[in-house]
């Protein structure tokens, strides 16, 4: 470092001789020889390189072999000093958003390279929509009329240009590159008929007509005239027609069939059973019997007897070739029995005695749907398929009055008020509620707030409001003859709730839920759902199960899709018994009123079954 900084003196000395601008003159240096031209080209060289001369002090120190002589060199003590910076504004390829000029011309290599970077956390949710299983969606700036001319192209002539690619080229050709060249990679705006087509088109334009007609033959139609050939029908192929003739035969037929079965229907009429009307004192089978071990016709206030769990059939009746839909009891007594079929039929059988069907009714042309007895138990409904609901004499088997509004009942039930045995109230198909007058013969109010068809109807309150469920997943509360609803439940977990019974208490109704399990509400008119009871262990899901209560209220039950009959103790919802009572459907039962321990399933086994 010695010889390096030998020009420099203390700070009393006088100042070191500047060689020029940028370079100082050490004075400890010899001058060159000229014999020695290669020797200081090196050593210019490698001053250079190391403007400070460590790699000479560096050498001296490690004894190396160099020269004794020392050339002369040059220290640079300014730095170089750029002309233009290459991040200022004027050279930046990126710009700020400020920015409305880029002062550099980018080459077009760097222009057409592929888009790189990271990805925009962002825009992930945008890109989803635009990834598609045989590529990926790009967005094309292009005006409404050149995309409607591609896409029509592309819809002509199977072809249409690439608008993402721009050669000069080659045309990029999406679709059939045949039917493009032969059209000369025109699009259908360039594109002109050829003399032949124009003839062809103007052979099949129909007559203008004469301007001055303007109804009849040769009416002035301008350019909406016909095209000849319109209304020209391509040749039917024989076997099609065959096919067809064939199957508006059999559509006849089915039509003529439905027809005389609907006559038939008309014509109702009752088979009675019995070797005799009525007994030795003139009594038909209406008379409540008085020879059996228990009291049938009860004063009013006696407390119901206390009831057992049934454990054996006693007695089963048979005559019903299909699955039975209804069974009801004769009101108060319980002495004779009330079934509907699928077979059409609606059947009377005796209780107490012998327990043999006493009538048949006739008349229905489909299935039965469900059954009603009024409160005297005088005259009964019968709901069926075939869209009809009838009143019959129970009697005398008579057809009283037949309804039919077109539309399919569900469910028919009598008004339970005494002076108003003349109304009853049927749930349709159509989600409606319709309330008809016998009297009048007539539809006197309709509810009309449901969204599914109606599955039930049960009377509340002293009989002033009305119940209903539907399979809209709803249960509704009425004001009889006003058709608002006044109570609307519905929650998120509810499910169909196809039959609903009321307890003997009148304080409560169980609905028949479809995801396996008994729900209670209140009948007070709060309609609030009493969570402490709640019954479950049945397997109902599909079926409109029948719910049943024991006359004193202790016992809740209820028939299963597997044939069972399940038992629940009323007050702490566990089961007490099950009891395999068919090998179908247990679809509906009934606990007979004056008995401890007796009840009537029905199932779609077609058999109808007597247990205590």
């Amino acid at each position: 470092m010695s010889t390096l900084l030998s020009g420099y003196e203390s700070s009393d000395d006088e100042s070191p001789v500047v060689a020029g601008p940028s370079s100082i003159a050490t004075t400890g240096l010899a001058q060159p020889d000229i014999d020695e031209e290669e020797d200081d080209e090196k050593l210019e060289e490698e001053a250079r390189k190391d403007a400070f001369g460590l790699s000479t002090s560096n050498g001296q120190q490690n004894g190396s072999s160099r020269s004794n002589k020392v050339a002369k060199t040059a220290v640079e003590s300014a730095p170089d000093v750029l002309k233009e910076d290459p991040n200022g504004a004027s050279l930046a390829i990126i710009t700020r958003p400020t920015d409305k000029v880029v002062n550099v011309n980018l080459t077009y290599e760097d222009m057409m390279r592929p888009v790189a970077g990271p990805v925009d956390p962002f825009n992930q949710r945008k890109n989803k929509g635009m990834n598609t299983l045989s590529g990926h969606v790009e967005e094309q700036s292009m005006d409404n009329y050149s995309f409607a001319m591609a896409q029509r192209t592309f819809d002509v002539h199977g072809y249409s240009l690439n608008p993402s690619i721009n050669s000069n080229e080659h045309k990029p050709i999406v679709g059939s590159l045949n039917n493009a060249y032969q059209n000369g990679y025109l699009s259908i705006e360039n594109m002109k008929p050829s003399k032949s087509e124009r003839k062809e088109t103007k052979r099949k334009r129909g007559d203008k007509g004469d301007l001055s007609v303007v109804d009849g033959e040769n009416s002035y139609l301008g350019p909406w005239a016909e095209w000849k050939g319109d209304k020209d029908v391509d040749p039917v192929i024989e076997e099609e027609a065959e096919e067809w003739r064939e199957e508006k035969k059999r559509r006849d037929e089915a039509q003529q069939v439905a027809k005389d079965k609907m006559k038939v229907a008309r014509d109702e009429k009752s088979i009675f059973h019995g070797k005799e009307l009525t007994d030795y004192a003139g009594r038909t089978y209406m008379h409540i019997p008085t020879d059996t071990d228990v009291k049938l016709n009860p004063t009013d206030g006696a407390p119901p007897p206390n009831a057992y769990l049934p454990e054996r059939c006693i007695h089963t009746w048979t005559g019903h070739n299909k699955g039975v839909s209804a069974i009801r009891l004769f009101p108060r007594s319980g002495h004779l029995l009330l079934s509907g079929s699928m077979d059409t039929k609606v059947k009377l059988w005796d209780v107490y005695h012998e327990g043999n069907c006493l009538r048949t009714f006739l008349g229905h042309a489909q299935a039965v749907k469900d059954v009603a007895f009024n409160n005297s138990g005088s005259q009964f409904l019968s709901a069926s398929y075939d869209r009809h609901i009838k009143l019959w004499d129970t009697e005398t088997g008579k057809c009283i009055q037949a309804f039919s509004n077109g539309k399919l009942p569900n469910v028919v039930k009598f008004n339970p008020d005494y002076d108003k045995q003349h109304v009853f109230l049927a749930g349709m198909q159509d989600k409606k509620i319709i309330q008809y007058d016998l009297r009048q013969r007539e539809i006197i109010q309709t509810y009309d707030q449901h969204l599914g068809p109606v599955n039930s109807i049960t009377f509340v309150d002293e009989n002033r409001r009305f119940v209903t469920t539907s399979d809209d997943k709803t249960i509704r509360g009425w004001d009889y003859d006003i058709p608002v609803v006044i109570k609307y439940i519905a929650e998120p977990y509810m499910h169909s709730m196809p039959a609903v019974t009321k307890h003997p208490s009148d304080k409560y109704f169980a609905c028949q839920s479809m995801d396996n399990q008994i729900l209670v509400y209140s009948a007070d008119g709060s309609f609030r759902q009493n969570k402490k009871k709640r019954f479950a262990g049945h397997t109902v899901a599909g079926y409109a199960c029948a719910i049943g209560f024991s006359p004193d209220g202790k016992y809740i039950s209820s028939g299963t899709g597997t044939g069972d009959l399940v038992f629940w103790d009323w007050k702490n919802g566990k089961i007490q018994k099950r009891l395999k009572a068919h090998k179908e459907v247990v679809i509906d039962h009934c606990w007979l009123p004056n008995e401890h321990s007796k009840l009537v399933t029905a199932s779609w086994d077609g058999l109808i079954k007597l247990w205590t």
